[in-house]
């Protein structure tokens, strides 16, 4: 999988508080998510991101509680993945489950401002700075993990088989 985008940086330990606020919780509408993806980290996130654009984290992204609803609202607010130092353990696999593909990179946030086009390849375990050509590895996602993400998530993969 490649990816290709702009990246909007969020600092460490961004809760999923901050990623859907509680108060948009009594939603399972994707769409509804969607409107409020990082509104308390950035009131303005989702009318200045663009569909396909990308989240850098830095240190314990995702880390509260477990709600599968933050992931959906990334997702469904069209960023086409997550970057991060580290994620919160609960998080790294609710993404999984709802097909939101997530990577971590301990150099990456470091190296570049908010704003940069990167491009993240999966397959090949590198992700490049477009406008420097500079290039920082990853852990490539397990081919099982990756079917997961493909098929759009858990419960959708299952229903496939």
């Amino acid at each position: 999988m490649i990816f290709k985008g702009k990246v909007w940086k969020f600092g460490d330990n961004v809760d999923t508080d901050a990623i859907i606020p509680a108060r948009y919780l009594t939603t399972s509408d994707s769409r509804e998510l969607a409107a409020h993806c990082m509104e308390d980290a950035d009131p303005n996130f989702v009318v200045r991101m663009k569909p396909g654009d990308i989240i850098l984290g830095g240190e314990n992204f995702g880390c509260g509680s477990s709600r599968e609803h933050a992931p959906i609202a990334i997702k469904a607010a069209g960023i086409a993945c997550v970057v991060a130092k580290s994620f919160a353990r609960i998080f790294y696999r609710n993404a999984f489950n709802m097909g939101l593909p997530i990577f971590e990179s301990r150099e990456l946030g470091d190296a570049i401002r908010e704003g940069e086009k990167i491009t993240v390849d999966s397959a090949k375990g590198t992700i490049t700075v477009t406008k420097e050509n500079k290039t920082f590895m990853i852990n490539p996602i397990p081919p099982f993990m990756e079917k997961l993400i493909a098929d759009g998530g858990l419960m959708k993969h299952i229903s496939r088989k």
